[in-house]
C-alpha cells in the first residue's frame, strides 16, 4: 500500500530536517496524485519565503501552466503562516489538510485567521491535525537538537 499524501509530506519534512531545515513538507495533490513536493528551503537558501507550502504552490503553478490550483488540494505537516495563507488563498486551492497545529505562528487556525477576513476572497475547505502527533514529534525533535547544541 502505498503512502498516503501527508505521509508523502511528512517524508519531505524528514528531508528539510536532515538538511538543518525546520522540518515542514508540502504536497500538492491533483486528481488522486502528487504533482509537487518539497520541504522547507529557507536557512539553506537564505530565502525567507523558501517555506514548503510556497515551493510546491509554485512548482504546480509552473507544471500546470497556471496560477490558480482551483483543482488541486495541498498537504501540508504544520497550520501554515500567513504568509502561506495568503499564497494558498492567491492559488485558489481546493482542501487544505494540515498536520500540527501552529499557536505561535499560525494563519489559519491561530494569529490573524487569514480565511476568516473580509479581504480574503478565496479560501479552501480546511482539514487540521491529520497526523498530526508524527508531524508535531518530528518538530518538536528538531528544536530540542537545536536547543541542546546552543
Amino acid at each position: 500500500m502505498g503512502l498516503t499524501p501527508m505521509q508523502y509530506a511528512i517524508e519531505q519534512a524528514q528531508l528539510a530536517f536532515r538538511a538543518n531545515e525546520v522540518p515542514v513538507g508540502a504536497v500538492v495533490v491533483r486528481e488522486g496524485r502528487i504533482i509537487a513536493a518539497s520541504g522547507n528551503n529557507v536557512r539553506n537558501a537564505c530565502d525567507p519565503t523558501g517555506h514548503a507550502e510556497i515551493r510546491v504552490l509554485r512548482q504546480a503553478c509552473l507544471l500546470l501552466k497556471t496560477t490558480w490550483l482551483i483543482d488541486c488540494d495541498l498537504h501540508v505537516t504544520l497550520e501554515p503562516c500567513p504568509m502561506c495563507a495568503q499564497a494558498i488563498a492567491l492559488t485558489h486551492i481546493r482542501h487544505l489538510y494540515f498536520g500540527a497545529y501552529d499557536p505561535k505562528g499560525g494563519g489559519i487556525e491561530h494569529g490573524p485567521r487569514l480565511f476568516s477576513l473580509p479581504c480574503c476572497h478565496h479560501h479552501p475547505e480546511v482539514f487540521g491535525g491529520i497526523e498530526e502527533e508524527a508531524c508535531a514529534e518530528l518538530l518538536t525533535r528538531f528544536f530540542a537538537e537545536k536547543r541542546s547544541a546552543e
